[in-house]
């Protein structure tokens, strides 16, 4: 659990250690629980502060690993640490990876329509702060992806496979 302890008796929610409910059990790579005892992935730690620099390399790792749920997580924290004029736009990265993990979960629908959201966010967010490049990422870039991974998801329809999360992975600044 990441240093986060939970408790669970039976019948009961899992809660952590604040006493807050927190489920326990363990992941696969797109965030996807598996049963109790069950080997998973490390799931991320929440409430980190990073520097908004650190938020996109971090997340771009994840993304680059096929692990869109744990980059979201990662935004997540952004959105809900950072500035108010900056928390739109680690939102919008958020769904964007959101949909990206949907999308590789094999959800046509809900995939689609998050990376369709984050997309117009995103490109609302630069339009309205003037920050095309903000931290580095190329949010005109990112907007095309997302747009471009929602209409291949949706034209594949619902017996479309599932995605690889990873190959299908955004880059966020087009000069790294």
């Amino acid at each position: 659990m990441d240093g986060r302890s939970a408790s669970r008796t039976a019948g009961a929610r899992d809660r952590d250690s604040e006493g807050r409910a927190r489920n326990a059990r363990p992941r696969d790579g797109l965030g996807r629980p598996l049963p109790y005892g069950a080997d998973g992935v490390a799931r991320q730690p929440e409430g980190v502060l990073r520097i908004p620099e650190r938020t996109v390399a971090e997340a771009q790792e994840l993304l680059d690993a096929g692990r869109p749920f744990h980059a979201h997580e990662v935004f997540e924290d952004a959105w809900k640490a950072g500035p108010e004029e900056e928390r739109g736009l680690w939102r919008a990265l958020a769904q964007l990876a959101v949909g990206l993990t949907h999308s590789a979960r094999g959800n046509v629908t809900g995939g689609a329509r998050l990376l369709r959201r984050g997309a117009g966010a995103v490109e609302e967010w630069a339009v309205a702060a003037g920050e095309p490049r903000p931290y580095g990422m190329d949010t005109a870039a990112v907007t095309a992806w997302a747009r471009a991974l929602a209409s291949r998801v949706e034209g594949a329809g619902g017996d479309a496979a599932p995605i690889d999360a990873a190959a299908c992975a955004p880059r966020l600044r087009t000069d790294a």
